[in-house]
């Protein structure tokens, strides 16, 4: 089952490099949407630490949208979909798999250009290493929860507003101690309880999400 599974990340993998459209669009939006904002307000130091930590989970948060969408869209239109569905091992390590894909193709970039971020947002480096922790945690869970609404969307032709407002408030917990974290390593206040509620959400998203992903799709594809 193990190879099976690595076969499947592989297979996403290679699709995905095949058409980098589909990873530049949500990196080139975090990107954006991170150097608008000195652009716009100034750069006042002071003033970009203090809202960092909100700059940089809403453009998470948007772009980790952006890329759901297409995470069973195009095998549910290939019926490659319904071929892993009658693949000999579970249908939640199929899910998983292609949540890892996923992650490993939008979650890590935005983790790895995380230096330009303090560049740019005039962070300390403990500030910058609370938004790596941030993101190392939360953004996993993103993708856990955002293929819910995937899967529960699948088959609609223009899902995409739909979608977002399935996810959105599934977000917000995310979002709230995110930033917290990130708030309280500027003032230089420990932060673990927020990254130790962010991992227990990520624990919970990993164990029950892949079950509830895989109902959906059955009923989305029968």
């Amino acid at each position: 089952m193990l190879a099976s599974t690595m076969k499947i990340v592989r297979r996403e993998l290679l699709i995905a490099f095949r058409r980098q459209a589909d990873i530049f669009n949500p990196l080139w939006f975090f990107i954006i949407v991170i150097t608008l904002f000195p652009l716009s307000i100034g750069p006042e130091p002071n003033l970009l630490a203090r809202i960092a930590a909100g700059i940089v989970w809403v453009a998470a948060l948007l772009a980790a949208l952006l890329s759901l969408e297409r995470l069973f869209k195009d095998d549910f239109q290939d019926g490659a979909l319904e071929q892993m569905m009658l693949m000999p091992i579970p249908l939640p390590l199929v899910v998983m798999a292609k949540i890892v894909a996923h992650w490993l193709l939008t979650g890590l970039p935005l983790i790895l250009i995380s230096p330009l971020l303090s560049i740019l947002l005039s962070l300390d480096f403990d500030t910058w290493l609370a938004v790596v922790l941030t993101l190392l945690v939360g953004t996993p869970t993103l993708s856990f929860i955002g293929a819910i609404g995937v899967a529960l969307t699948v088959g609609l032709q223009k899902g995409g507003v739909l979608l977002s407002l399935l996810v959105l408030p599934l977000y917000i917990p995310i979002l709230i101690f995110a930033t917290s974290a990130i708030d309280a390593a500027s003032l230089g206040v420990a932060y673990n309880g927020q990254l130790a509620l962010l991992a227990a959400m990520l624990a919970g998203a990993m164990t029950l999400t892949p079950f509830a992903i895989s109902a959906a799709l059955r009923v989305s594809v029968n």
